[in-house]
């Protein structure tokens, strides 16, 4: 058996997406959205989508295959499969979701796009398309017609149009390929016009507009292809409608094998969202901000003042029951694969800052549509009296644990942030009187976690008020301008992370047991973190060696999960994963030698 690897190729136009294989299979693809029914379930049914009796996938397999190359056309998420046979005989394979301007709006549909195009010999495919529904089980009911192929599931009806033989890819027949063949599915309705020159006009549409976004983005001079996917794939997690930004297109890939990790990354998380956008604004990529900031004006309307959960639906929905699908086996058979977070009821306090920093800019940056005025930090002024309030109260933290609570230096930090961040907007505003309110706030809580959080034995802060531990997050006191590089604190702080937590060249989150016992797999944004900080307490050099060697180890496509097997350096954690595309992102802005060097 083949067992399902993490080593896939994302793309997608804002509304779904799908993971495509070394193959070249569809394995994972929701709909309508990123957190909808899994149309493409393979990748969690724990089975070889080479079997017979696979579901869940769309392939198209070339008969006696024995390579398959794939590369994206660059500066886009469409993919270039290219499939050679023992005998010399090939086929290239585009795939993209179309996504482009028409009419005034952008035009993303629910819909995948394929065109399979013979360029040696002569090729004979096979396509099997077996979609699934309620989570893992087989659709309903298959119609065909002259020149299309109807999947109805519920409250959803997709539709296959083709100019190939319809009747050979419902009884899943090999066939000569001869010609091009375009593939379109998509909403229940009829294809209007010539389906090989619109599909076509689709893709030279599609790819002209991602090269354009890209061509907006401000790049390092070195590393700009590792820069350029991750900042593509970051847009990719936006659900372009209302803004949202997911943690991850996937659910329950488990942190390590027989772990029970498994959590559903198919949300805005309020923190994720926050160093996506920190990232996006290096790069110069303004719509991502713009639209994320739609996004939390409603969540912050919505509180009106109150409690903000740490999580949301990508339509803002407050309640994301989790629970468990039983039809899917899991990432390699390892379950429960979960539908929903219950870290939606949790209270974690850093929120709050994350809200304010990722606001703030709106209040000085001219280049945005709609900046933020009076009224605007009115509503963040109540998101800063909740810092205020909670900024030394027990949460579960940013690692979000499901049993326990500790006064956390991360989201006391965080608090802090969120009072000198808005004492910053009131005198870019004028308010002197709110100024001084929010300096005086600032100052308090920063003396709060200097005498609660500071351990002057072993030097250095602890990541909680009550104890000795050790995490991570301690070294984003940097970022967040709580400390500078040079304060000898921050330095004793980071020996005592790197020396605890640093397990070769990975970083923990932390070494001591949670929920589930001893984490083993080490949390990539850690060591983007660490290598920032290398780089700014002038380790220069062992900065850029590291982030090489992270580099290293991302998949074909580029990209990274969140998690990695320190030892054989197995990727684990749901993919694409958000924090580990902006580590990349940050680290190559910060290390990268300047433009002027090239003149």
């Amino acid at each position: 058996m083949n067992e399902p690897t993490l080593d896939l190729w994302p793309i997608g136009n804002c509304q779904v997406s799908a993971l495509v294989d070394r193959a070249g299979n569809f394995v994972w693809g929701c709909v309508p959205r990123v957190d909808g029914d899994p149309l493409f379930s393979s990748l969690m049914r724990g089975e070889d989508p080479a079997s017979e009796s696979a579901m869940g996938l769309w392939s198209i397999t070339l008969e006696d295959c024995v390579a398959v190359e794939q590369s994206y056309l660059r500066n886009t998420p469409i993919l270039i499969s290219r499939h050679i046979d023992a005998h010399g005989n090939a086929i290239e394979v585009t795939d993209f979701c179309p996504r482009f301007q028409r009419m005034g709006r952008t035009y993303r549909p629910v819909a995948y796009a394929r065109i399979v195009r013979p360029v040696a010999g002569s090729p004979r495919v096979r396509m099997r398309l077996r979609p699934t529904c309620h989570h893992g089980s087989g659709c309903r009911q298959r119609i065909g017609g002259s020149n299309h192929i109807r999947y109805t599931m519920d409250e959803l009806t997709l539709r296959l149009t083709t100019d190939a033989p319809v009747g050979l890819l419902q009884e899943e027949r090999t066939f000569r390929v001869e010609r091009p063949l375009h593939f379109f599915l998509g909403p229940d309705e009829s294809f209007v016009g010539n389906i090989a020159a619109t599909i076509q006009d689709m893709l030279s549409n599609t790819t002209l507009e991602w090269q354009e976004w890209v061509r907006g983005l401000a790049v390092p001079l070195e590393w700009q292809e590792v820069v350029i996917r991750s900042a593509i794939t970051l847009k990719l997690c936006q659900h372009e409608e209302t803004g949202a930004i997911v943690a991850a297109l996937t659910t329950s890939i488990p942190e390590h094998a027989g772990s029970e990790r498994n959590w559903d990354y198919r949300y805005c998380w309020i923190r994720d969202a926050y160093y996506t956008v920190q990232a996006l604004n290096r790069l110069g990529a303004l719509d991502v901000l713009e639209a994320y900031l739609g996004y939390l004006r409603n969540i912050v309307d919505t509180a009106r003042g109150g409690h903000i959960q740490p999580l949301y639906g990508v339509l803002g929905e407050s309640a994301l029951p989790e629970r468990i699908a039983p039809d899917l086996a899991g990432y390699r058979g390892m379950g429960p694969v979960r539908i929903g977070n219950q870290a939606y009821e949790q209270i974690q306090h850093d929120a709050y800052g994350q809200i304010v920093l990722s606001n703030a800019q709106a209040f000085f940056d001219h280049r945005l549509f709609r900046m933020a005025g009076a009224e605007d930090f009115e509503a963040l002024e109540r998101v800063g009296e909740r810092a205020w309030q909670f900024h030394d109260q027990p949460d579960a933290g940013l690692w979000e644990l499901r049993t326990r609570q500790s006064v956390h230096t991360y989201s006391a930090a965080m608090c802090w942030a969120a009072c000198d961040r808005l004492a910053n907007v009131a005198e870019r505003l004028g308010l002197n009187e709110r100024q001084a309110f929010w300096v005086e706030r600032a100052r308090s809580i920063r003396e709060r976690i200097e005498h609660a959080a500071w351990r002057e034995g072993p030097r250095f802060f602890s990541a909680t008020f009550s104890g000795e531990d050790l995490d991570a997050s301690l070294i984003q006191l940097l970022d967040l301008r709580f400390l500078p590089p040079d304060d000898p604190r921050f330095q004793g702080t980071l020996a005592a992370v790197e020396q605890g937590l640093r397990r070769g060249s990975h970083m923990l989150r932390y070494a001591t047991e949670d929920d589930f016992g001893l984490p083993e797999t080490a949390f990539n944004v850690c060591t983007f973190w660490l290598i920032e900080a290398l780089h700014f307490t002038g380790r220069s050099e062992d900065a850029r060696a590291l982030f090489e060697e992270m580099l290293s180890r991302r998949t074909a496509a580029g990209l990274l999960s969140e998690d990695i097997d320190p030892v054989s350096g197995e990727l684990w954690g749901n993919y694409p994963q958000t924090y580990s595309l902006v580590g990349m992102i940050n680290c190559a802005v910060l290390l990268s030698k300047p433009w002027s060097a090239i003149r």
